[in-house]
């Protein structure tokens, strides 16, 4: 699949529909496929730590979760044709497989009875879907054996991972032989799934201030989103040094 560098992180060149038809591909393979939704920060964070660089480097998909990366693209000489969110991918995703067969799923994260809320929504929504198996997402590294001996048993064709990022990155990658089919990490959708969180207004999401709506919801984020600005003057400053290496070549 083409992908475009982003401050050396790989993005699919795809569109959301073209997503989820590849999603369906990798549900119909025997191997497990897992799925990043990188967003400015967390490419900023992936600058910092070599564990989730890698993480994000060696995913199977990697879509490109936030407005600011597809700008980031512009300035290069190819483009991503459009952001493909995460927590609207998997419903998307959902939704078509709803309309075809039964299929299952495993829910990881959240806080304590966060996956089960959403296991029940999430059901009711969709009559096809059998969520299998769920666990919170604080789970100490007993509880974690447990959890991946579970996992492998029911074997479930989507796997969400909803335990924060970078861990949920890290942790999936340490575990990418798990027995699922497609292995999601999809921040705090299953937050989103049980009711617990809202998504932005429709209009912030137009304009990709998904930031700002959170920002405002939870100010202790604050410092966490210095890495925005630090992702556009990073971008630029990328572009300008291929600007001048590429001079310095023709001279």
């Amino acid at each position: 699949m083409e992908t475009i560098q982003i401050l050396r992180i790989p993005f699919a060149k795809i569109t959301q529909k073209e997503a989820i038809d590849k999603l369906e591909e990798f549900l119909c393979e025997p191997t497990n496929h897992v799925i990043v939704t990188p967003n400015p920060e967390g490419v900023m964070q992936a600058r910092r730590n070599p564990y989730f660089y890698e993480a994000l480097k060696s995913a199977d998909l990697s879509l490109a979760d936030g407005t600011g990366i597809v700008l980031a693209s512009y300035l290069q000489k190819e483009r991503l044709p459009e952001r493909v969110r995460g927590v609207d991918t998997i419903f998307a995703l959902l939704e078509s497989l709803s309309e075809k067969r039964n299929f299952t799923a495993y829910f990881l994260g959240g806080t304590e009875g966060t996956a089960e809320k959403a296991k029940e929504n999430m059901q009711k929504k969709y009559s096809r879907l059998k969520v299998a198996g769920f666990h919170h997402g604080f789970f100490s590294a007993e509880e974690e054996k447990k959890i991946i001996d579970e996992i492998n048993h029911l074997s479930p064709d989507i796997l969400l991972v909803c335990t924060g990022m970078p861990r949920a990155e890290i942790w999936v990658a340490k575990n990418k032989k798990i027995n699922a089919r497609l292995t999601m990490c999809l921040g705090g959708t299953l937050d989103v799934m049980a009711g617990t969180a809202k998504t932005a207004p429709p209009l912030m999401r137009k304009f990709g201030l998904e930031w700002l709506y959170r920002l405002i919801r939870q100010p202790s984020r604050f410092k966490r989103m210095l890495d925005i600005p630090r992702f556009v003057v990073a971008a630029i400053s990328e572009r300008v040094s291929t600007n001048n290496m590429n001079n310095y070549k023709n001279d």
